[in-house]
């Protein structure tokens, strides 16, 4: 990977998180901050623990990127959203903290993003793990909103019309 093509994959992703922090944003609202203990099934995570593991993972993930360095702490986690107490808090929180973390990717040079890292035992770029990053978000973002309608709210439209709410286009 050169540096390069390092930073052209950073700067194609950056604008694609760009868009998604917004639809990022309607889920995290959708949750009703007094259902936020709901959780589907005694296996499932509660919206609460969705919430503030898609804050803080999303910015783990791009910090991890621009750093080279991949440590996951659930520990360090914790500690990132402890101060948030409701939904507001956290959907603030993202909104102030995620666009800095993309203007980092973007102001990170193509020679730090191709550096090889480790992930979990898979070495390769760093850049490499934009698209992880993303699925993870898609991943758990998906979970919470299958949670919404139980929870007594609706579910918005992200990519084409809901139930609850026509599409609007971009």
């Amino acid at each position: 990977m050169t540096a390069d093509h390092a930073k052209a994959i950073a700067d194609y992703f950056a604008e694609m998180f760009d868009r998604e922090c917004a639809n990022t944003l309607k889920v995290l609202r959708a949750v009703p901050n007094d259902r936020r203990d709901y959780k589907p099934d005694e296996k499932s995570r509660t919206a609460w623990d969705l919430v503030t593991h898609i804050a803080a993972a999303d910015l783990w993930f791009l910090d991890s990127i621009c750093d080279a360095v991949f440590i996951y702490d659930p520990e360090t986690e914790s500690k990132r959203t402890a101060g948030l107490h409701t939904i507001d808090e956290v959907v603030a929180f993202y909104a102030r903290e995620y666009p800095k973390r993309i203007q980092r990717l973007r102001s990170t040079p193509g020679e730090q993003l191709a550096k090889e890292i480790d992930f979990f035992g898979m070495k390769n770029a760093s850049i490499s793990l934009l698209g992880a990053a993303n699925n993870h978000n898609v991943h758990h973002r998906g979970q919470l909103m299958t949670y919404l309608r139980s929870m007594g709210s609706k579910v918005p439209a992200i990519y084409g019309g809901s139930a609850d709410e026509p599409f609007q286009g971009a």
